[in-house]
């Protein structure tokens, strides 16, 4: 699987629906409040990419609203109809 270096981590793409992955995109909008997290979702709504850090339970930084078990419904319900969005996991550099 291939593997994008983001600042001082390295991700794989968990997810990309719609080919919704785009590394330059990314990187403008990461910053390092996302360090600490176990995942980071991406959509595109309306044009403009969000991007939001989720985790698994054994993560200092998990709570019920950032568990990576409910990434799909925080794109149900806070998506755009149908938008295309990834989710990066990361893993060990």
């Amino acid at each position: 699987m291939k593997k994008y270096k983001i600042e001082n981590n390295t991700y794989e793409i968990y997810k990309d629906y719609k080919n919704a992955f785009d590394l330059e995109a990314i990187k403008e909008k990461y910053t390092e409040y996302f360090e600490d997290y176990d995942y980071i979702l991406g959509d595109w709504s309306y044009g403009k990419l969000r991007l939001k850090g989720f985790c698994t339970p054994e993560n200092p930084k998990f709570k019920s609203i950032n568990d990576i078990n409910q990434a799909e419904e925080y794109i149900k319900i806070n998506g755009a109809y149908d938008c295309k969005y990834f989710i990066l996991k990361k893993i060990d550099n």
